[in-house]
């Protein structure tokens, strides 16, 4: 299961040898570090966990000093853990790039959804609005909520007014269109999760072997 953590850049286009317009998402991905190796002796199951991101020493705790520093790698801003199969061998210190992963492969890629703020039923769940004319006194509300004397309370699950996005998102069996080795850069077909420079996990599609 490979995986590495990344950076959102933008989106842009790129032709393809038919001359075909292939809207992609720029992802600055890497360079990750396994920075703890977990073990079923250890812990109870078998995983590693990468770091993404240099972060400056002053602003990591003594206990997160000594975790990083029982790697021998540098301070990271991004932690991140993954499962092994079966077969996988990793290494404390192993750095993984975007060399490690091939073209035209389906990826899953998890991010964080942009935040909207609160929001009315009509922008949240998609609802219709009311009549805007002859009198009408119900424009853009909920409607009804409850059902009366009985049960005389509001259900659970109502799609009601409330905060919207900012919600972990994976989007899955998107396609690596390109690699940019010497830039840390991948390329992927279409939109992903998140804001501009927001973190991505990026791994091998569960559903696309």
């Amino acid at each position: 299961m490979k995986t590495i953590l990344g950076k959102k850049i933008g989106m842009t286009q790129i032709f393809s040898e038919h001359g075909a317009a292939i809207p992609v998402t720029v992802i600055e991905a890497g360079p990750a570090v396994v920075t703890q190796i977990k073990t079923v002796e250890t812990d109870g199951y078998n995983a590693v966990q990468i770091g993404f991101e240099d972060q400056k020493e002053h602003r990591v705790n003594k206990p997160m000093k000594g975790h990083f520093a029982k790697a021998q790698v540098a301070p990271k801003k991004h932690l991140t853990e993954i499962r092994l199969e079966e077969g996988e061998t990793y290494e404390a210190g192993q750095v993984i790039t975007v060399a490690d992963f091939e073209e035209g492969v389906k990826l899953d890629i998890t991010g964080t959804s942009k935040g909207k703020g609160t929001q009315g039923n009509i922008k949240r769940h998609g609802h219709r609005r009311g009549p805007m004319t002859h009198g009408s006194k119900h424009k853009r509300l909920p409607g009804g909520l409850a059902a009366a004397t009985y049960p005389s309370r509001v259900f659970k699950g109502n799609e009601a007014p409330g905060r919207t996005g900012r919600e972990t998102v994976t989007v899955q069996n998107v396609e690596l269109v390109k690699i940019i080795a010497d830039r840390n850069l991948m390329l992927v077909k279409g939109a992903v999760p998140g804001n501009k420079g927001g973190l991505l996990k990026i791994q091998y599609a569960v559903k696309g072997k």
